[in-house]
Order: C-alpha cells, then sequence, then structure tokens
C-alpha cells in the first residue's frame, strides 16, 4: 500500500465519525442561540382550544428559529379540532406566527358531522353544536346537490315557515323537512321540478283548511300528489274520559307514482 493512502483512509474515517457529531452541535448550537419565544395566532377562534393549540406548537417550536419545520407544524395544526386551514410562518428573530380559519358551521350533516360554510365535511367532536342549523344529509359526494336543494326549499318556501332538513337516502330519493315538522318526500326524479311546482301551491293547500295541520306530502306522482293532514281538534272530551287516538286524513291525487 503506497504511503499516502494510509493517511487519507484515517481522514475519511475521522470526517465520518465527526460529521454527525458536527451536526448535533451546530443543530443545539442554533436552537440554543435562536430560540422561537412567541407564539403569535391570528384568526377569530371561538372553538379551537388554544392550550391544546400551544402544546401541539411546542415540540416543533423547540428546535429554535432554523431548524423548525414549518411544514410539519402546518399539518399538526391541521388535525386540530375545528381547524379548517392554517398558514405557518416565522419572524426574525423569535416569532412563530398561526393564521388560523375555523370551519364556520352551515348545517348538520347526519349524526356526527357538520358542513361548513366552504362546503367541507368535519366532525362535530365534543364542541356543542350552534343550535338552529339545519340538517342535511346524504353521501359525501352529493354534498353540493344536496346543499344547492336546500338553498331552493328555502327561498321557495320562505313562504311557509321555511326548511329544517334536506336528505337524500343511499336509493338515491329525496325527501325534505318544513320547519313545523312536515315530511315531504320528492323521491327520485326530478326533485328540483317537483319541489317548484308543491311550493307554488302549498300556500293555498294550507289556506283552504287553517285548522289542520299538513303531515306529509308524496310528490311521487306524475300528475298530482298525495297529502296526509292531522285531524282536526274535536269538542273537549268530559272529564275522565279516555282521549281519542291521534289520526291522519289521507288525499291522493290522481296520477301513477314515480
Amino acid at each position: 500500500m503506497s504511503a499516502w493512502r494510509m493517511p487519507l483512509i484515517w481522514l475519511l474515517a475521522l470526517v465520518t465519525v465527526a460529521l454527525p457529531v458536527v451536526g448535533v452541535v451546530d443543530g443545539w448550537w442554533l436552537t440554543a442561540h435562536f430560540p422561537l419565544r412567541t407564539l403569535r395566532v391570528q384568526g377569530e377562534l371561538q372553538r379551537v382550544d388554544r392550550a391544546q393549540l400551544r402544546a401541539t406548537v411546542l415540540p416543533y417550536a423547540q428546535r429554535g428559529f432554523f431548524a423548525v419545520d414549518l411544514g410539519q407544524v402546518q399539518r399538526a395544526v391541521s388535525r386540530l379540532p375545528w381547524v379548517e386551514r392554517v398558514q405557518v410562518r416565522k419572524h426574525w428573530p423569535d416569532v412563530l406566527e398561526l393564521r388560523i380559519s375555523e370551519y364556520r358551521p352551515f348545517a348538520r350533516w347526519g349524526a356526527t358531522r357538520l358542513l361548513s360554510e366552504r362546503g367541507h365535511l368535519f366532525p362535530a367532536g365534543k364542541v356543542q353544536v350552534p343550535a338552529g342549523l339545519p340538517l342535511l344529509d346524504g353521501p359525501e359526494a352529493r354534498v353540493p346537490e344536496v346543499v344547492a336543494l336546500y338553498d331552493q326549499a328555502r327561498e321557495q318556501l320562505a313562504s311557509v315557515g321555511g326548511v329544517r332538513g334536506v336528505v337524500i337516502d343511499r336509493r338515491g330519493s329525496w325527501s325534505i323537512t318544513l320547519a313545523d315538522g312536515t315530511q315531504v318526500v320528492l323521491g327520485r326524479d326530478a326533485p328540483s321540478a317537483r319541489l317548484e311546482r308543491f311550493a307554488a301551491l302549498l300556500p293555498q293547500l294550507i289556506a283552504h283548511d287553517p285548522q289542520r295541520r299538513l303531515l306529509r306530502a308524496d310528490l311521487r306522482y306524475t300528475n298530482g300528489f298525495a297529502l296526509s293532514w292531522a285531524s282536526a281538534p274535536g269538542p273537549a272530551a268530559p272529564a275522565g274520559a279516555t282521549p281519542a287516538a291521534a289520526a291522519s286524513i289521507p288525499h291522493s291525487n290522481t296520477g301513477s307514482k314515480t
């Protein structure tokens, strides 16, 4: 072996051992001399837990200004409940800044989820859900269709109290619940057109017999619909008498069901 090869081998071995040590020392030195001291959170946070937010960010922020991985921070914060979007930046010399947008709930979706105003589904979690949200449900891929029919129903049925919910089931059949609890079955075909026709007639139907309440409307007919009404209240029963059971009075227009 030539005389110059042995020193070269020893030099390579020394570099191989020294580089990891230098890396550790360098990382420690940067963390110690350029720490992140300030967490700045921007955004109107009403439901995001600030203590949980700080605890999530701390392990990454402890790496210091130069070593912190902003992508890791963003992904970790994005997984927190009620966080819809987050931007992460750092500002010299010691500031880590989070710009957070919370989910703003537009409706309940099924039993366990909410729909945001941006059209994103997210779990409700343990946070109290705002009162008065409509109830929507259906396959996740059909969210835009459900929202569109809800908006149509809310506008066209505003004169009779509005809408409580819209659902499309697994078979593709649509139904609507009015604000007073009335069930409106639209079926699978042309739900928007059926809703429009029914909305134009509903005020007249209610005005025709204001003493009774509409319980259910089945619009799955080519030339009509079927209505079920709550029976009109009868005379007061004598003291001690057993009250009669509530009844419904069905009415069907001609036409085949689709």
